[in-house]
């Protein structure tokens, strides 16, 4: 299934499949890989930059414009930085996947009932 992420940026959305070949622990260190092939090697974070020039390993149309990674960042960015660290893109890889966000409620929900 495809999803946009404002201003007309869409990409297939494979998590689910992902999680249920891999695992759940399979799926984050795969997470994991794609933050650090994204990130800014020197600040260790997604940067404008760093996502501008690596928008298409993402399975993002080439040449994303400017306004398009300042939406991808901005949607992530939970501490206002600007920038994305790594827990901050797996949440938003998560939110950005409505069926990964009902498989993560259940594991949450299977979770609590076991404390």
């Amino acid at each position: 299934m495809a999803h946009a992420l404002g201003h007309d940026v869409v990409f297939e959305d494979f998590f689910p499949s992902m999680v249920e070949k891999l695992g759940a622990e399979g799926f984050l260190k795969e997470l994991s890989y794609g933050f650090r092939v994204l990130m800014d090697e020197e600040k260790e974070v997604i940067t404008f930059e760093s996502l501008k020039k690596n928008s298409e390993l993402l399975g993002l149309k080439d040449n994303m414009s400017d306004d398009e990674v300042m939406c991808m960042l901005s949607e992530g960015d939970l501490d206002g930085d600007g920038c994305l660290n790594e827990m901050e893109f797996c949440v938003l890889m998560v939110r950005l996947s409505p069926d990964l966000m009902d498989i993560s409620r259940m594991w949450l929900e299977e979770t609590l009932a076991k404390l």
